[in-house]
This record gives C-alpha cells, structure tokens and sequence, in this order.
C-alpha cells in the first residue's frame, strides 16, 4: 500500500526490539514515522512538530503511557491516541478510554488489525478536522456550476448530474483512472436531499474480502482473530446517508452477492452476528472496467450490475474533452502556486500547445501531477516546456515532425489578409478556443473579439 501525502506517525514504546519492528512494519504500510522510547520523550515530541497519530505503549519505565496521554491531551486534545497493553492489562486499556485515547490494542499485536485501526483512526480524525471547513469548502469546491470544463462532454455530464442527484437513484460512474470520479461522486452528494448527512468513501480494491466484509458491514466481537470488540461498518456509518463504493469492479463474486442482498433488501448483517440491521443508504459506486464485459466474461454478477446500473455517468477522458485542457492547467498552477507560495503569471504559448496535444493517458490526475512539478521547478513567472516531463515535450516533437503546418507566406500580400489567416489558423490549432487563440497571438480577449467581427468570422 503506498499512501500520497503520508500521515506522520509517532511510535512510543521502551521496548526497542519491539519499537524497531513497529517503525519497520508501519513504514511499510507507507506512512512517515517518527519514534521515542519512553514517555516524557513523547510529550515533548509532541510539542516540538504535528503528528497524525500517536501509538504507544502503556508500559513504560520513565513516564507510563497513560500519563503521557494525559499531558498530550492536555497539550493537543484533537490527536488520536492508540494505546497498546498486554492482556492482561485491561484495565489499564480502560483508563486510557477514559483519559481521551482513541482505541487500545492488545499485545501481541494483530498487525493486520493495527493496520485497520490506523487506517481507521486517521480517518476518522481526518473527518472531524475536515468537518470544521467541510460545509464552506464544499459548497464552493462540489457546486455543480463549479466543476471544471466547458466541453460539449462536460457540459452533457453536468446536465444529467443536476437531474440525477436530486433523487435517490443508485448512480454507477465508470471512467478511466484520473478522471475524477470521487469528486463526481461527493458533488452528487453535495447537491442531494442527502447532503446534511454522512457520505462515506471505500476503496473496494484496497482490502482483502475479509477485511473488505468487516469495514462494510462491521463485525462482532470474537468475530474472528483481534476482534475484541464489536464495529459498525460503513454502511452503518452512512445511514441516511450516502456510501461511495470505488472500484466496486474488483471485488470477488462472494462479496458481489452480499452487496446484492443489501441493495434488495437494505439490511446488513455484521461478520460474526445473526442480527439483521436495517440500513437507508443511497448507493454510488465507480469503475475503471468495463463491468458489461466482465458480465459476458462470468467476473461479475449480471444480477448486481442491473442493481447498480440505474443510471450511469460516463466521465469522459482527458484527450475526449482537450477544450477543458487549459482551463484546468490554469486551475492548478493556481492551486499550487498558492501553495508553495510562488508568483506564476502562466504558461509560455510553446507550453500550453504542448499540454494541448499531449493524450494524457493519466487523464486529469496526471495533469495535475505534471503543474505541480512544474510549479515546484520553476524559476521564473511563466511555466515553459522547460519545466514539462520528457514524456509531454517527446511526444510534442514526435507529432510536429508530421501534424505541424508550414509556415503562411506573408510577402506581396495586403496585411489585412495575412492577418485573418494567422487569426484563423491559431484558432483552429488551438481547438476554437478563443482565450487561448487570443493569448497566443499575444493580444486580449476583446480585441480578438472585435477582429472576428471585422473580418465576418463566426
């Protein structure tokens, strides 16, 4: 698993062989760790840089870690602890509830269960952090007016979302990877009678069935090995709201047929327990694949898809949609120039074709990756081909050996003519996009205007 952005983690634990197991462990997993061998050491860390997350031990030579608890609480209240204690120890675990700890492991770990729970407690602080700015955030970030992109696809896209998410239909948004279907998803949700509710995101892919079966639908205690309590599960957790199934496409036929029983039936059944809960739940859920025919090729139960193909949005890919380009390349050089705090003006008119004719084969995702680099790399004000990967300006040189237009023969002809045709030619290389054409040819927007009028160019 490789985690973007890691969260930073502070291991505490005066057992060094143990400690040392638990950075390598949880280093693995992708995360950023930092250590300390005892209390005290904890809570000055603590005050000395931000952490995610803290993990630690109860038993400690120095400072016990129901103490340390305590002062970083004191100092930090929002920081999710997770307390680890032998067996016998539960008491202790109980205190550490008490005194503002997030949850408690008992030794000798589970380590599939502490990734769970890590996963889990980030998560959750991560929601309570975003909760404060979520409501303000999202009513400008999931506006339906404020997606990106003025293309005939795009605009197709926007229309059936402001029909569909109004109502309680069960959506199922394919596209390929990087083409935003998450932020597809939170704006359908954003703009439903369900906003004011839970929406809550799994990643069908990123878990065995196993664990996949626990996170949806929680399990008892006893339930299977280091469940020592009892969990809801995502769909609990979504109740009235609504659940984001990504990658529903990668999950196996046993977990497809316990999906289709909570679609049918709205009812769940925890891992382990005979109790049938009931659950209002409006489903979302995205694919990469083509779920048709994984239906002809017997990997996916044509049952289910009918369930979820209610009504399907087709995010359209980047190289289908090349007028929406420079729109976002200008929506994230802002972003990112903001955040690494860098005067940009914009891209040099040899950068921005080169973005234009570039397929995009990670579609938005890869765009956005490909502005932050070059925001990050660069020395002056405008972003030239000097700041692009050599996959971009390679393949901008292999297609002008062959697409690039000899040059118009200005000499013994009226200038007025000559000009029409270096309005028109920009134009159509620029895909009619008239903001573009007009930055290329290096005058304003009303200018351009007032010239497509002069000569009679619709």
């Amino acid at each position: 698993m490789t985690i973007q952005n890691p969260s930073h983690i502070l291991i505490v634990d005066d057992d060094l062989n143990h400690l040392k197991t638990l950075q390598t462990i949880v280093r693995s997993w992708g995360y950023q760790v930092s250590t300390a061998d005892d209390g005290v050491k904890a809570v000055d860390t603590v005050k000395e840089r931000p952490f995610a997350l803290i993990l630690m031990d109860v038993r400690m030579a120095q400072m016990s870690g129901i103490e340390a608890l305590k002062q970083i609480k004191q100092y930090n209240p929002a920081i999710p602890i997770l307390i680890m204690t032998a067996y016998s120890s539960v008491d202790s675990a109980v205190e550490a509830l008490k005194s503002g700890a997030y949850d408690y492991l008992t030794k000798p770990l589970d380590f599939e269960v502490l990734k769970i729970s890590l996963a889990r407690a980030l998560e959750h602080s991560g929601l309570k952090a975003e909760n404060a700015t979520l409501k303000s955030k999202m009513s400008a970030d999931y506006e339906l007016e404020n997606i990106i992109g003025r293309s005939r696809p795009m605009k197709e896209l926007v229309d059936m979302m402001s029909m569909v998410a109004p109502s309680e239909a069960t959506v199922l948004i394919t596209g390929e990877s990087g083409t935003g279907k998450e932020l597809i998803a939170k704006s359908i949700h954003h703009n439903s009678q369900r906003k004011d509710r839970a929406l809550v995101v799994v990643n069908c892919a990123a878990l065995t069935e196993t664990l996949l079966e626990s996170e949806l639908f929680g399990h008892e205690k006893g339930a299977f090995t280091g469940a020592d309590k009892r969990r809801e599960g995502r769909f609990k957790q979504a109740d009235k709201g609504t659940i984001f199934l990504d990658e529903i496409g990668e999950t196996s036929a046993a977990m497809q047929a316990k999906l289709l029983r909570v679609i049918q039936e709205r009812e769940i059944q925890r891992v382990g327990g005979e109790e049938t809960l009931s659950v209002d739940v409006r489903i979302l859920a995205a694919t990469n694949r083509n779920l048709e025919e994984d239906v002809k090729n017997g990997k996916f139960r044509e049952d289910l898809f009918y369930r979820l193909n209610v009504v399907t949005l087709r995010i359209p890919p980047l190289r289908e949609r090349q007028d929406d380009t420079p729109l976002l390349a200008q929506h994230f050089l802002e972003k990112y120039a903001k955040k690494n705090h860098k005067q940009v003006k914009g891209f040099s008119p040899l950068a921005m074709d080169m973005l234009l004719k570039y397929a995009w084969p990670g579609n938005v995702r890869e765009l956005e990756n490909v502005i932050e680099r070059a925001v990050i790399l660069l020395p002056d004000e405008h972003i030239t081909e000097k700041e692009l990967p050599v996959t971009i300006t390679s393949s901008y040189a292999e297609k002008s050996e062959w697409v690039a237009p000899p040059p118009p023969v200005a000499a013994n002809r009226p200038l007025e003519e000559v000009e029409k045709e270096a309005i028109l030619a920009t134009l159509d290389d620029s895909g009619g996009n008239k903001s573009e054409t007009a930055r290329r040819l290096g005058i304003n927007r009303k200018t351009l205007h007032k010239k497509l009028k002069d000569y009679g160019i619709d």
